[in-house]
């Protein structure tokens, strides 16, 4: 089964307000066709020589694979983290339907 031309992107930051933030500005950009926040959530990781936990809300993204570089550049101009966690899926099946309305939604960038 060939990949679709579009991913999952996600993200976490440290509270809701920062993923709304990241999420409404994706969607009215036309870089997103939907980011889903998920949280709080529980993190532990490494970060400068410490183990360190922290909660967390998760955005993920439902984008075009082209459009990777820009909802990138778009997350780190209003996340608040040094170096925030920005990982992409690839989607490689959904209901056609779906398929539709997200080719719909990222039809005309405005980045």
């Amino acid at each position: 089964m060939n990949p679709l031309p579009f991913i999952q992107v996600t993200t976490t930051t440290a509270t809701e307000a920062y993923a709304r933030q990241i999420a409404t500005a994706l969607v009215e950009q036309r870089l997103a066709a939907c980011v889903q926040i998920e949280g709080p959530l529980e993190s532990v990781y490494r970060w400068q020589g410490q183990v360190e936990q922290a909660q967390e809300w998760r955005c993920t993204v439902k984008t075009r694979d082209s459009l990777f570089e820009a909802v990138t550049r778009a997350i780190c101009n209003l996340h608040p983290y040094e170096c925030p966690e920005i990982l992409a899926t690839p989607i490689v099946a959904c209901s056609e339907a779906y398929q539709t309305w997200l080719e719909e939604q990222l039809s005309c960038q405005s980045y």
